[in-house]
């Protein structure tokens, strides 16, 4: 069995020969530090399983280093010791994630065995995380990659509302997962062997999505050369993913929740009532809530798909996941592209680990299918991540040269003159194709048209 490592960090050098002596008769693997700066290089080239921090240490305190350690480590148990006793002190430690706290003198056996407890509840948790892993990956929770404390308790909600009749309303920015959570529901859910059928409520212009949902006759319009079932009765028995609800016009609405109530329907242009066993499952990445105060999304239905929430916590959430979604996707296009890469060099960890994700897991999936693409060694170096990052940085961090004069400004009319422009400019660029345009400008349809009609631009077809 491997060795716990363990990294002592005290500014008394007796103090530190005695633990190193100490720990190492009991059969720890033992690093000394003598200050701040020494365990912040120490931290950053190898994981510990344990770290005794004297709350006292010059170039950096014990508390600096203990946010630096659970900044970079999580996974580090941090006891902290010091001769210097107060509640405060210990408070705060606490707080900032440290196990325990030790005063100075201790007793041999007792700093023994509050080593040991935590050492005992690590590796308990580690067992039970690897259980975890195989009861999800038996029940096709596979493709939700985390062990950070937040997936974990994403992972037993999901359990609990799964088997239910229940509607969800999964919410979380761009590229967290809401899909995929929303598959897992489904498929540990009594209708796992029936459809699971996804609408993007955002994606599909608003004369098609009555049609879409609830399906037409034979001549109930143009182009209807056929009877076509919608969506709700593809899906019966099982679910329908409802995805980014909040774009879901306001007259579909009234019959998305006439649905809901009476589960039955009828498709456009027919007289016959279809009834329906349909579980609902909904997701967005804007505050519906805030669009309910707005009226711009009804309460009534609000709440009827607003049974129980699930919030995808958003990547910079849960950083500590991404050494672990890292090596997922490494392995997953390393075997796609034919690549013998196994590993990814510290360097390349540390720039990804910093990094924000405003595009979330998606961003990241997508930085390294395309540094492993690029890499041309059995390693994932950090050359092909910082040609990416750095790309991006302009787009987030440049800002606007701007003045405000003493008189003021008129911040509406300054707001809608860029806005007006932006849409002349995409709108020349894709040679008048709107729907082009809307993409350029990473809005849809439906709102394209709305800002168009509101500058007088909605000259021309709907394309």
């Amino acid at each position: 069995m491997q060795k716990d490592k363990i990294l002592v960090a005290d500014d008394e050098k007796s103090m530190r020969e005695f633990l190193d002596i100490m720990l190492k008769k009991e059969g720890y693997k033992v690093t000394l530090a003598s200050n701040g700066e020494e365990v912040m290089k120490l931290i950053e080239k190898d994981i510990f399983d344990l770290a005794l921090v004297d709350i006292r240490m010059p170039r950096q305190d014990g508390i600096s280093v203990l946010k630096r350690i659970k900044s970079i480590s999580p996974e580090t148990v941090v006891i902290v010791i010091t001769a210097y006793a107060s509640a405060d002190t210990a408070i705060k430690a606490m707080k900032e994630g440290a196990y325990d706290y030790i005063m100075k003198p201790f007793k041999i056996e007792e700093i023994k065995l509050i080593i040991q407890n935590a050492l005992e509840k690590k590796h308990l948790q580690n067992e039970n995380l690897l259980l975890k892993q195989v009861v999800r990956d038996r029940y096709h929770f596979e493709n939700i990659i985390g062990q950070s404390s937040r997936m974990l308790d994403l992972y037993d909600l999901l359990e609990k509302v799964a088997p239910t009749k229940t509607n969800i309303l999964i919410a979380g920015e761009s590229g967290t997962g809401k899909e995929l959570a929303a598959k897992a529901i489904h498929y540990n859910s009594p209708r796992k062997d029936k459809p699971f059928v996804t609408l993007n409520c955002g994606a599909i212009p608003e004369s098609l999505i009555e049609t879409e949902l609830f399906g037409h006759m034979k001549g109930a319009f143009t182009d209807a050369i056929s009877t076509k079932k919608g969506l709700f009765e593809v899906a019966d028995e099982g679910t329908l993913f409802l995805d980014e609800i909040s774009e879901l016009p306001l007259m579909m609405q009234v019959k998305l929740l006439r649905v809901l109530q009476d589960r039955e329907f009828k498709r456009v242009g027919g007289t016959e009532d279809i009834r329906v066993d349909v579980r609902i499952i909904s997701a967005t990445n804007k505050d519906l809530e805030e669009a309910v105060r707005e009226k711009q999304f009804r309460e009534d239905l609000f709440y009827r798909l607003n049974v129980i929430q699930i919030k995808i916590p958003s990547l910079r959430e849960h950083k500590e996941d991404i050494p672990l979604l890292t090596s997922h996707f490494l392995k997953k296009y390393s075997e796609e592209l034919g690549k013998q890469i196994s590993q990814i060099s510290p360097e390349a960890l540390r720039i990804l680990v910093q990094y924000d994700y405003p595009g979330n897991v998606r961003e990241l999936q997508n930085i390294i299918e395309r540094a492993v693409a690029l890499e041309t060694s059995q390693e994932l170096t950090a050359q092909n991540l910082n040609s990416y990052i750095e790309e991006q940085l302009p787009l987030k961090r440049k800002p606007l040269d701007l003045e405000i004069p003493s008189e003021g400004v008129d911040l509406e009319k300054i707001v809608e003159d860029v806005e007006r422009t932006l849409l002349l400019k995409a709108l020349d660029r894709t040679k008048g194709i709107k729907k082009k345009a809307a993409e350029l400008l990473h809005i849809n349809f439906r709102s394209m048209r709305y800002r168009l009609e509101k500058y007088g631009l909605n000259n021309g077809e709907e394309s």
